[in-house]
């Protein structure tokens, strides 16, 4: 091929951006996703763009498991400072409602986080795009990190938020029990469940997450149709399976809220790491949703690392080096100890009762030991249907527990969290005997 018909075919192959992205208006977001169909499988995107940054490199924003295109209405305003924005939904995430391939039929479940990153290549190479920055989040950030070791050509510059190279097994119990409770129907105790696990409700008075933003993620999730529901159950199964997350070689910043107890803030930084040309931050006063809880210091943080420019003096962020990361406390709440520490646990389709005694608790889990070796044993076979008894001034309650370690007679228990009024008791109980001690 002569220079001449080269240049013609790269023309050919390039994004125009006057072409590809819509110049962004207030109601760009009513406007319905645009689809692109591959082998079946439908890829949905929106491609926004500022007049003054039309040229500069596009920012592809792959988003988590619940988030849908208008979930950024108000995050991409910031970003139009560094370049075009492209919001993308590949098959099963987000707002994207395919569960079943268009041509043969195979469920969306067989694709792995890795297929659709693949995926999310072959779509960019088929729109013509060379260069990309890319942001990731929750879910997301599981996706780009496996983009960009599979093109680290077409990375310029990323952003993982939410991120751990392996999975916890406290964590792998949490998204399993959340599957158990909407396989069984239990909706409402779903619901609460999955904003429990990701709203650090330990830290609501530091992330000051607003009740009508929980109310209407609690909806979400309460409410899921059975296509959602079927959609939760396989990006849920694809977590599980994943093993390991590849670690960028591009420029990434990895950053984490100060309270995520979802994915622990020492997760990110261990994950951030192990990637050569990273900088790490945490956004103070908030947890698993930061654009959420703290939308504007999220974005500023986002667009200023995206541009180039210094972190260190984005306000409401803490940049941390890589010796305070190596430093960085692994437990995300202390535990405590408790006045009258014997207390039960039962059994909760049963007559089963073990005695224990608290060695420590906080709010997300608690370290006991049973009395009777024996009753240790048999409380352990039931990982997922004992209850742990608590009593505070209001008199007696439980919290369902998940068993998942044991050492001798001591069990290392998660709280199964289900329901907004038991955690707020439980929260109620904690800061009780915060203050007995404290007079103690």
């Amino acid at each position: 091929m002569n220079s001449v018909a080269m240049d013609k075919a790269k023309q050919q192959t390039e994004m125009n951006p006057v072409d590809f992205f819509e110049l962004y208006h207030r109601d760009v977001f009513k406007q319905p996703a645009r689809e692109f169909w591959m082998d079946g499988w439908k890829i949905e995107y929106m491609a926004i763009a500022h007049p003054d940054t039309l040229y500069e490199t596009p920012i592809i924003i792959i988003g988590g498991a619940f988030q849908n295109f208008n979930s950024y209405k108000y995050c991409v305003e910031q970003l139009f400072k560094c370049g075009p924005v492209i919001l993308i939904d590949l098959p099963s995430m987000g707002s994207n409602q395919q569960i079943y391939n268009k041509d043969s039929g195979v469920s969306a479940a067989v694709l792995e986080l890795p297929d659709l990153s693949n995926m999310m290549g072959l779509w960019l190479k088929a729109m013509g795009i060379r260069k990309v920055s890319v942001m990731g989040m929750s879910l997301g950030s599981v996706v780009a990190a496996h983009f960009a070791e599979q093109r680290p050509a077409l990375v310029e510059r990323m952003v993982l938020m939410g991120v751990m190279q392996k999975t916890r097994p406290s964590w792998r119990m949490i998204l399993e029990e959340s599957l158990k409770l909407m396989q069984e129907g239990r909706m409402q105790e779903f619901g609460q469940a999955v904003i429990l696990y990701l709203v650090n409700h330990a830290k609501l008075d530091r992330t000051r997450m607003s009740p009508t933003a929980k109310r209407l993620f609690f909806q979400q999730m309460a409410e899921f149709t059975s296509t959602e529901q079927l959609r939760y159950e396989i990006n849920c199964n694809r977590l599980l399976r994943l093993q390991s997350v590849p670690a960028p070689t591009s420029k990434v910043l990895v950053a984490a809220g100060q309270y995520d107890s979802f994915t622990l803030p020492f997760e990110n930084a261990h994950f951030a790491l192990q990637c050569p040309n990273m900088e790490f931050a945490l956004i103070a006063n908030a947890d698993h949703v930061p654009q959420l809880q703290r939308r504007k210091e999220t974005m500023s943080l986002f667009s200023t690392y995206l541009s180039g420019g210094d972190i260190s003096h984005v306000e409401g962020v803490i940049p941390m080096s890589r010796a305070q990361m190596h430093l960085m406390e692994r437990r995300g709440e202390e535990r405590m100890k408790v006045v009258n520490s014997t207390t039960q646990m039962s059994h909760r389709h049963s007559d089963l009762t073990a005695q224990v005694e608290i060695i420590d608790i906080n709010f997300f889990g608690v370290l006991v030991e049973v009395k009777d070796a024996a009753k240790a044993q048999e409380v352990a076979r039931y990982s997922r249907d004992m209850a742990l008894h608590l009593q505070d001034e209001q008199g007696d309650f439980s919290i369902e527990c998940l068993i998942f370690e044991m050492k001798e007679r001591q069990l290392r228990i998660l709280f199964k969290h289900g329901s907004f009024v038991v955690a707020e008791r439980l929260q109620h109980y904690l800061a009780e005997q915060k203050a007995l001690q404290a007079d103690a």
